[in-house]
Formats: structure tokens, sequence, C-alpha cells
């Protein structure tokens, strides 16, 4: 019995060796893109100004060691609005917020070009799935959270 066993373990070994792990959170699974944080209700009132509209932010984060591509991949709330990523890349180690607002995209920042608030202030998810619909991650808060969500 215990030849079996040592069998066993040593097959399991092995499978773990050519695979990676055996459990593995979604974003690890996903190359290491998750959402960081998010702040869902900018400071102030909201008055729909630019300003407010870019205080209201989603910032994900590359925890691998390499470069990875984010193109045509969404970034959406629970109402289906969303922002489809153009064809860029979040390198190694970094971290790219997108804005609610309108702005000039730069390497850490992408503007959705929107005129109103996408982030319930109450409570919201955001999701980040691949261009194909497979889940990246996802970040949910509620009232219970101030303003913002380390995620």
């Amino acid at each position: 019995m215990r030849i079996r066993a040592a069998l066993a373990l040593s097959a399991l070994a092995g499978a773990m060796a050519l695979t990676g792990t055996v459990l593995s959170t979604p974003a690890q699974a996903a190359g290491g893109v998750v959402i960081h944080h998010v702040w869902f209700d900018s400071p102030g009132s909201d008055t729909g100004s630019n300003t407010s509209l870019n205080s209201e932010w989603v910032e994900i984060k590359n925890t691998s060691r390499s470069a990875i591509s984010l193109k045509g991949w969404v970034l959406k709330d629970k109402a289906n609005h969303k922002y489809v990523f153009p064809n860029v890349k979040i390198g190694a180690g970094k971290t790219m917020k997108v804005k609610t607002g309108v702005g000039r995209d730069t390497a850490s920042n992408k503007y959705q070009d929107r005129g109103w608030y996408v982030w319930n202030n109450t409570s919201d998810t955001a999701t980040l799935t691949k261009a194909s619909g497979a889940k990246v991650d996802s970040c949910s808060w509620t009232t219970r959270d101030p303003s913002d969500k380390w995620c």
C-alpha cells in the first residue's frame, strides 16, 4: 500500500511540475492581471465635470514578469457599461488606470471618454474579461466601503 501511495504522490508531483500549480486564482490563470484598486466615488459633489469624472477610476495591475497585451479585453460594471481596451500592453509589475471621463491616453492612464459616471457609489462590481469573454478578475463594493476599494 505504501508503494502505491508513493507512486501516486510521485505522479502528482510530476503533473504539478508540468502544469504549474494544482490550484490557482482566476488572476493567476489569466497571466497575472488583476483589478487592484477602484475609486468609485469621486471627491465632492457629482457635478459631471470632466475633473470629477476622471476622479472615478479602476486600476488594474500586471503582477507577472512579462508585459501582457490587453487588446480587446473588456472592463465593465453590473449595468454592462463597457470599456474595450485598444491595442495596448501593460508592462510587467505596472499599473494602469481606466478613468471615466475624457482625456488623452498614456501608458498608465486610459480614458473611457464618457459624459457621466459609470461606477455606482452604493454598490457595484468591476469585471475584467479577456477578448474571448473569459473572466479575468472582478471587484465588488457596497456602501460599507467609503469611496474606494482595494481589491
